[in-house]
């Protein structure tokens, strides 16, 4: 037998109320965020940009290498419905294959990025005195190193040796993600530093504290979940970061093989037949802007929604 408690036989008493249950601050965020219209558009395109990437290939079975001299550069028609290459190749069926790599590139990134942002940021702010000034200065190192430049001389030097020990795809892809998660850990870092620095003071951190909770147990069970939601956010942004960067990487040459398309490859390839294929550049440079802005527009959704000065003012 249950005994109510004082604030439900309050609302019970009153005619014609029932007591409810308070929605938390991640069911209000979730409401918030459907009702931002932009993000809510940018969630069904990515969505659909998914399920194309990972259904695509076993329903559209066009081989991405086939070759096929007679077709070369032909416009979007029924049997190539985004049109060919220089080669003949399929842009839809290379299309389909390059976005499951560019997606996965900028998702594996994120977590890199996220993950050793998170252990920094939470050592430093936990911590505190010594270890956060140190961590933070390494921090800002790495923050004042051109990322481009230095983007470019890691693929460089170390392309050739991961292609022969991984084989020329996986080999590429552990050190694109590698390099640019291991240089986008920055904002996080500091980002979960503020948050920590300021939820350790809070009321039920110190009741925790006080209760005798260890200080493992006070940042897993109670601080981190609770600087968690700028943390989704900047890792969103983070995909379309890894996303552009990838892009950049593979149309300078210095990312996939030809015989592995990515949307950036793709654009690589199609550089010098825009006059006569435009079709060519088109698609992948659409693709790419579309994937961009509609992660950028769920970041803004999950910014407001995840907002609890927002959520709590309703």
């Amino acid at each position: 037998m249950t005994t109510a408690t004082p604030t439900e036989r309050l609302v019970a008493s009153r005619p014609g109320t029932r007591a409810t249950p308070a929605a938390s601050l991640w069911d209000e965020g979730f409401r918030r965020f459907r009702r931002h219209r932009l993000a809510a558009l940018g969630a069904v395109v990515l969505f659909a940009m998914v399920v194309a990437v990972v259904a695509g290939p076993a329903i559209y079975r066009v081989p991405i290498n086939d070759i096929d001299f007679k077709a070369k550069l032909r416009g979007p028609s029924w049997a190539h419905p985004l049109g060919t290459d220089d080669l003949g190749q399929d842009l839809l069926a290379r299309m389909l294959y390059g976005g499951r790599i560019s997606l996965a590139v900028g998702v594996t990134a994120m977590l890199i990025a996220i993950t050793v942002g998170v252990m920094i940021g939470a050592t430093a702010g936990q911590l505190g005195g010594a270890v956060d000034h140190a961590l933070m200065r390494i921090t800002d190192l790495f923050l004042s190193l051109p990322q481009l430049p230095l983007l470019l001389l890691m693929v460089y030097l170390f392309r050739d040796v991961l292609r022969q020990a991984l084989g020329p795809e996986v080999g590429v892809f552990v050190l694109i993600v590698v390099v640019i998660g291991g240089l986008r850990w920055m904002p996080v870092a500091r980002l979960v530093r503020a948050q920590f620095l300021s939820l350790r003071e809070k009321e039920f951190v110190e009741a925790a504290r006080g209760l005798g909770a260890p200080p493992l147990r006070q940042v897993v069970r109670h601080v981190l979940p609770n600087a968690m939601g700028p943390v989704i956010v900047a890792g969103s942004l983070d995909v379309a970061a890894a996303i552009i960067a990838e892009s950049s990487l593979s149309f300078l040459g210095l990312g996939f093989p030809p015989d592995i398309p990515t949307w950036g490859r793709i654009l690589f390839d199609a550089k010098d037949n825009l006059d006569f294929a435009p079709h060519w550049a088109f698609f992948p440079g659409t693709a790419i802007f579309l994937t961009v802005l509609s992660i950028n527009y769920i970041g803004d959704g999950l910014r407001d929604a995840l907002d609890p000065r927002k959520v709590i003012s309703r």
